[in-house]
């Protein structure tokens, strides 16, 4: 897969997808506070200093921005998923990968462009599936999009996720193969 990426959103928006690099790391770090903040879709319970969003976002992973079409001067990353192995060696191609999309940016098919896009990239890179470790249970629109792009469900964590309330919700661990 080559990038930059160009698409269309559902209601015609012109969108690039780019890998990440430096230019991209303070708006991901502005979008992945947004997100963190929430406390909706990721583990995080506080918003991670330097190294460790470093560490989270960039390090031994492929990153992958989408932002409106002409991105020259643009602050405001729409959306980003990150592509990783999710074990090392003997299972090095099982890839691993975590996405965010802005607010404003949901329900406008950003999520399922990034998501298909990770799809083919993973298996161009020679991964032959996907896993995701910790799908929150609540997260009903993230669990539709990964059915809908031909993920199953192996299993659930019960409890595996403290939220913003001190409750706990379960997480769910999501495949599809690449083959």
């Amino acid at each position: 897969m080559k990038f930059p990426v160009e698409a269309r959103l559902k209601d015609g928006t012109p969108v690039r997808l780019v890998l990440a690099d430096r230019q991209d790391v303070e708006p991901l770090r502005r979008l992945y506070r947004v997100i963190v903040e929430e406390g909706t879709s990721y583990p995080h319970d506080r918003v991670p200093d330097n190294e460790e969003f470093l560490e989270y976002w960039f390090r031994g992973k492929s990153t992958v921005a989408a932002y409106l079409w002409d991105r020259v001067g643009e602050p405001d990353m729409l959306g980003a998923f990150y592509l990783k192995p999710n074990w090392p060696g003997r299972a090095r191609q099982v890839a691993n990968a975590g996405f965010i999309v802005a607010p404003k940016w949901r329900n406008k098919g950003l999520g399922w462009l990034l998501g298909a896009t990770m799809l083919e990239y993973a298996k161009g890179l020679g991964y032959r599936s996907v896993i995701f470790n910790l799908v929150f249970s609540e997260n009903q629109a993230a669990r539709h999009l990964w059915k809908k792009l031909g993920f199953s469900e192996l299993g659930v964590i019960p409890g595996a996720v403290r939220q913003n309330d001190g409750t706990y919700q379960d997480a769910v661990i999501m495949f599809r193969s690449l083959l």
